[in-house]
């Protein structure tokens, strides 16, 4: 069964480790068919550990937090015979560093050689502040003062924007909307910004290659049909409340929408 919504599913932001390496798979396997001969798509990754969670912040799987079992035992004297006591915690935590692996997509001439184009699908770490947001804007200026191609996709409601189109740049009709911003490399000061809306299928977007090549088409609600399908996420609650950043116009229309999803 396919997603209830015409675009990208909402839903979907819960599983996003799961969703983001669905994303980049089957992105790499639509665009490499169409890449000339000299050009490969290879997926690369950045590690980081996430230690500040902090309010809003997306914590799984960045942080993993155990609870630890507490023994039974006296209330604890502060000297021996002063008869002065000290509380006890109700419970004990320890919190568990993992490091967080994020995956991008490059398109980089055959041998090692340059790389033309970076494609990223921002996570709700990027967005939420901490390490991942601070990887996230020191790869993407790292590749904006290349002379390789930038594409970010950002199909994650929660966060603040983090895309190399400054914020007051987007209009503020597509302020809480899904959005693309692409940067070819041979003109790098030039921003295009490509506005998905919940209502609405998913475009297909043009993938720079380099300056005397065409783009590639990369259809975007193919992808999230494939993850969705490859994850079976027909089983999602869509009785659960949405934890995000909706305008009460788009919570009507998406309860409307589910009301009538069959069973």
């Amino acid at each position: 069964m396919k997603s209830p919504f015409p675009g990208m599913d909402p839903y979907l932001e819960s599983y996003w480790g799961d969703v983001h390496h669905g994303l980049i798979q089957y992105t790499r396997d639509a665009l490499a068919p169409g890449l000339p001969e000299d050009l490969r798509a290879r997926v690369e990754e950045r590690v980081f550990v996430e230690t500040e969670p902090g309010p809003g912040r997306f914590v799984v799987p960045d942080l993993h937090i155990a609870q630890v079992q507490r023994k039974a035992s006296r209330p604890m004297e502060m000297r021996e015979g002063s008869g002065t006591t000290v509380a006890e915690p109700e419970a004990v935590f320890e919190v568990l560093e993992e490091p967080v692996t994020e995956g991008y997509l490059e398109i980089t001439e055959r041998g090692g050689g340059r790389v033309v184009t970076v494609i990223e699908f921002l996570s709700p770490a990027n967005k939420l502040g901490g390490v991942g947001q601070q990887k996230y804007v020191e790869k993407q200026q790292q590749v904006l003062q290349s002379d390789a191609s930038l594409v970010e996709i950002d199909l994650v409601r929660a966060g603040r924007r983090v895309l190399a189109m400054p914020e007051h740049r987007i209009p503020e009709a597509a302020q809480r909307e899904y959005l693309a911003c692409i940067s070819p490399g041979w003109r790098r000061t030039r921003r295009e910004l490509y506005v998905m809306r919940l209502r609405q299928r998913l475009p297909v977007l043009p993938i720079p290659l380099r300056k005397h090549e065409k783009p590639l088409p990369l259809d975007l609600q193919s992808l999230i049909e494939q993850v969705y399908a490859a994850g079976r996420y027909d089983d999602t609650d869509y009785s659960a409340e949405l934890d995000l950043p909706l305008s009460a116009e788009l919570r009507a229309w998406a309860a409307k929408l589910l009301k009538t999803r069959k069973k």
